[in-house]
């Protein structure tokens, strides 16, 4: 019988799965899927809010916000326009929230991504450190529409 490890991926999706408001979206080309995006609603004094520093103004927090957990897209998919399209098809199947938020390593991809999100509309709004394993990750918001 093979032995299966479960990675930190799926440790992360199955917790956040449970979470309110819980959302995902699959992208797919020629019946292939090419990415996917999920997220959840979070309220005012989520811990997701708690462990931002400084703390979020009131007019981000006291509705709730979609908060996009992960975006991936196959490498032969990046510099497609992909990733904008399942971010923009999670906000569509989200809850009608007014903000969504994310956090994003400033040092992943030599800070192309936190660019990319920029791009998109987000905006630096503090830091957070999800866990102590994890690195210190910029917190970014945008309204949803």
């Amino acid at each position: 019988m093979p032995s299966y490890a479960v990675t930190p991926f799926g440790e992360r999706f199955d917790r956040h799965g449970t979470e309110p408001g819980f959302v995902a979206v699959l992208a797919y080309a020629d019946e292939h899927p090419v990415g996917y995006a999920y997220g959840n609603r979070i309220e005012h004094g989520d811990r997701y809010w708690q462990r931002t520093s400084p703390a979020p103004a009131d007019a981000y927090t006291e509705h709730p916000v979609l908060a996009v957990k992960e975006i991936g897209v196959r490498p032969n998919w990046r510099k497609t326009g992909t990733a904008r399209r399942i971010h923009d098809a999670l906000l569509l199947a989200g809850p009608d929230e007014r903000y969504v938020t994310l956090m994003v390593n400033e040092a992943a991809g030599d800070g192309k991504v936190h660019a990319l999100y920029r791009s998109w509309g987000y905006e630096d709004i503090g830091h957070s450190q999800p866990s102590p394993a994890s690195p210190r990750l910029t917190v970014m918001i945008r309204p949803v529409r």
